[in-house]
């Protein structure tokens, strides 16, 4: 077998003419004519609907909205009369989905700037500052305030820390000797509901900070939201988690719990799952097939809206869209394989041009009527639908350009275990052409990963090709992507079966105690075919896989893997617990724990509130990930609330590793 064909690998589109025939479906007046692309979408529709449960609606997360907006407001009425307001750069989106400018206008916020280090031009004699906790941004506040004394200005300055102020930011204000003449406050501003079932954090510095530099300070934040989650929607009957980040989290979060007060209420949600980032590094640097993950991809949804340019809009403008459950169209293609996309578009356009054409015949009455309950909403969703038809046509070339077909087969093989000599060969032509720099080195992790590290003839070859393509600098970028077990070089005589024998002799012996790091990293090499094996990740190539109406999460991934994160997941909810993984748990390094009733004692939440899980990703989560739970859940009448600490995919993983410091 070649990586140009490997077994359960499918296509990405469903045919090269698709796009053209939806085009022409939504144009076309009082069309009637039936065809494939009809067919693609409703039969698999209703087969799929009639095997789901019904899962339980999930809670109101908009009250944690409106505590954010509330608290920020008072913050900003500590500092009566007029005042500007300095916004970092990465908090202008999530503030702008809280308090809208109109809203801070209201509380005397006269001008609005965007933080960027560079002198400030505000004559108002109150400044305020909203920033996150960065020693850098602090300094850049303390100059302000001391050029300021220089020149004899007297000035009134708050600072205000989100989602928390941290005693290093204090310790520079004093060493810049401006401790007393700014005040500081905490705006605790921990989750920002994106959708009805995400809530993210939006902090994508908690991976390289976390993983990475070692810096445990989030750990704290992370605990913190998820206690006002227990305290809002709680209290959770149990919780599950493997990583040490996670073990981490969740033990601060018990001491916030026992610390504060006790309150009886019935819980909306029943269990909580927190799951880190690097108990699954393959799913993450995999290609994202389904529609939501290839627009985060292509055009980088952001906050939960999405820029795009003229040429989806086909305007001169470009447009800022909201996407979530509100957008019908984007609501039922969202979590769907992309070559499924164009027959659903097609079949949305068939039936919004009929709703149009019921105009025709009305009475006067009849035609009142459907101006006033139904035009506005057909002429929306015209618009939604003419968007995602130029979304899908923008992708679909964006990724034939990229030899995309060729780049998801050599992943496939890779992923099963297949012709890696030909993969390694595709690698090296990538690195030579110069492709990308990013998906050059994401198929390096991957296959990496995958292989158990790589053999050491292979690491220098493939490392000196990646300099000399993209630059001796990156010498840096080898030893991060090294520390995290991302990129690693096979030790001498390290098989998968003495790798692993090796882990379990020390996991397993008692007196041992706990592994040291190195050894940990050690572990973290060779462990994806034996999980791939115990868990059945990659499904039996038994023909076909069918995504119209998918078997297995596997189809997030054209049937090629089913993501492991999810995998942990299904298996523990099925189990109840962790017993009968042991060998799993062993291969991901432990850290695995199952704690019932959140006082340490059984709690009984509402029949529905109990098929409620939130799910928290500790270092970022893919669009792929949450369609895959999204799928679980109908099959299995459950409800996932995804909480993470940014949305992430494979680019911007990567990017948070890259250093490339001369």
């Amino acid at each position: 077998m070649s990586p140009s064909n490997p077994p359960g690998c499918v296509a990405l589109y469903c045919c090269p003419g698709s796009y053209k025939h939806t085009q022409q479906c939504f144009r076309k007046k009082g069309s009637s004519s039936r065809d494939s692309c009809e067919s693609l979408w409703l039969p698999s529709a209703l087969m799929a609907l009639s095997s789901r449960r019904d899962a339980p609606e999930p809670p109101d997360f908009s009250l944690l909205k409106r505590l954010a907006r509330d608290q920020l407001i008072y913050l900003l009425e500590q500092l009566p009369g007029k005042k500007d307001l300095f916004i970092e750069a990465d908090l202008m989106s999530p503030l702008d989905r809280i308090a809208n400018v109109s809203t801070l206008k209201q509380h005397e916020v006269d001008k609005l700037y965007k933080l960027d280090n560079k002198p400030i031009v505000s004559l108002c004699d109150q400044l305020c500052f909203l920033i996150r906790p960065r020693i850098q941004t602090v300094k850049w506040i303390a100059e302000i305030v001391n050029v300021d004394k220089q020149a004899g200005r007297f000035r009134r300055y708050k600072i205000i820390f989100t989602p928390q102020k941290f005693c290093a930011c204090e310790t520079v204000l004093e060493e810049q000797g401006i401790y007393g003449d700014v005040s500081t406050d905490e705006w605790a501003f921990y989750l920002l509901p994106l959708d009805d079932d995400i809530i993210s954090m939006e902090l994508p510095e908690f991976f390289r900070d976390n993983f990475l530099e070692g810096d445990q300070r989030w750990v704290t934040t992370a605990a913190r939201a998820l206690h006002l989650l227990h305290s809002l929607y709680g209290p959770f009957s149990k919780a599950y988690g493997i990583g040490r980040c996670a073990k981490m989290t969740y033990e601060t979060w018990r001491e916030l719990v026992e610390e504060g007060e006790q309150k009886s209420q019935q819980p909306e949600i029943g269990s909580v799952f927190l799951v880190d980032r690097d108990v699954d590094f393959v799913t993450s640097l995999c290609s994202q097939v389904v529609y939501e993950g290839l627009v985060d991809d292509i055009f980088r949804i952001k906050c939960g809206s999405v820029q795009f340019g003229p040429d989806v809009t086909s305007s001169e403008k470009s447009l800022k869209v909201m996407l979530n459950s509100q957008d019908k169209v984007f609501n039922e293609i969202r979590n769907e394989h992309f070559s499924n996309v164009f027959g659903f578009l097609s079949q949305k356009a068939r039936n919004l041009q009929t709703a149009y054409d019921k105009r025709r015949g009305m009475d006067i009455q009849q035609m009142k009527t459907f101006v006033s309950e139904e035009l506005k909403g057909l002429k929306q969703e015209h618009r939604l639908l003419s968007l995602h038809i130029g979304a899908s046509e923008s992708i679909m070339k964006k990724k034939t350009k990229q030899d995309f077909q060729e780049l998801l087969k050599t992943e496939h093989s890779l992923l099963e275990g297949f012709d890696i000599r030909e993969c390694i060969a595709y690698i090296e032509e990538h690195i030579d052409r110069q492709v990308s720099m990013i998906d050059s080195l994401r198929l390096l992790c991957l296959l990496s990963l995958t292989e158990n590290g790589l053999l050491p003839k292979d690491y220098r070859s493939l490392k000196a090709q990646y300099l000399q393509s993209y630059g001796t600098e990156h010498l840096l970028t080898f030893a991060n992507l090294r520390q995290l077990g991302l990129l690693v070089e096979q030790q001498p005589g390290e098989t998968l079966t003495a790798m692993e024998s090796k882990v379990g002799k020390l996991v397993n012996d008692k007196t041992a105690g706990k592994l040291t790091d190195a050894f940990s990293s050690l572990a973290k090499k060779g462990n994806f075919r034996g999980l791939s094996k115990k868990l059945a990740l990659v499904p039996k190539s038994g023909g076909e896989y069918d995504l119209r109406t998918p078997r297995d999460m596997a189809y997030i991934f054209s049937g090629a893997y089913i993501p492991l994160s999810c995998k942990l997941i299904e298996q523990v909810l099925e189990r109840d617990s962790w017993t009968g993984m042991e060998e799993v748990t062993r291969l991901l390094n432990g850290n695995e724990f199952a704690v019932t009733g959140s006082n340490g004692t059984e709690v009984r939440p509402r029949t529905d509130s109990q098929n409620i899980i939130l799910v928290m990703f500790l270092g970022g989560c893919t669009y792929s990930e949450i369609s895959a739970l999204r799928f679980l859940g109908r099959e299995r009448g459950y409800k996932f609330i995804v909480v993470t600490t940014a949305i992430t995919n494979s680019a911007r993983l990567l990017e948070a590793l890259v250093d490339s410091r001369a």
